[in-house]
């Protein structure tokens, strides 16, 4: 089974919300909601593109030094196993805005299991809820 790398991030704002983003209709899991992110290309690092995704997704700037490692999920899917690190993110430049057609909403920790997110997510919920 082929194992995908994809970095997403916790972006947390002033009040303590994180950004959540839904997958647009005609992605795999479309409707689902997840933390913005996408995968890690060959000779890029997590944080690179975590830095490339934000910008391309959201509009925003951000740099190495403002992602802290935070957790990861292991989850294997039907056709492939999924590796995704979770960073988080307290300071950027610009305003987020959805570039690519997703709903964004920015959540407070408690009310995260609200939204129906991809399997590999769910686990982060916990984490994130006792970290924030």
């Amino acid at each position: 089974m082929k194992t995908v790398l994809v970095s997403a991030v916790a972006l947390i704002d002033t009040d303590g919300r994180v950004l959540l983003a839904q997958r647009p209709p005609g992605k795999p899991m479309a409707g689902l909601w997840e933390f913005p992110g996408g995968k890690v290309e060959t000779g890029e690092t997590p944080e690179a593109a975590l830095i490339r995704e934000l910008h391309e997704e959201l509009g925003i700037e951000t740099w190495s030094s403002c992602l802290a490692p935070l957790t990861f999920a292991s989850h294997s899917y039907s056709d492939f196993h999924l590796l995704m690190p979770l960073f988080a993110c307290r300071r950027w430049q610009g305003i987020v805005a959805p570039r690519e057609g997703q709903a964004l909403k920015w959540v407070r920790p408690a009310q995260l299991r609200d939204y129906p997110m991809p399997p590999a997510d769910i686990p982060l919920i916990p984490i994130l809820r006792d970290w924030l």
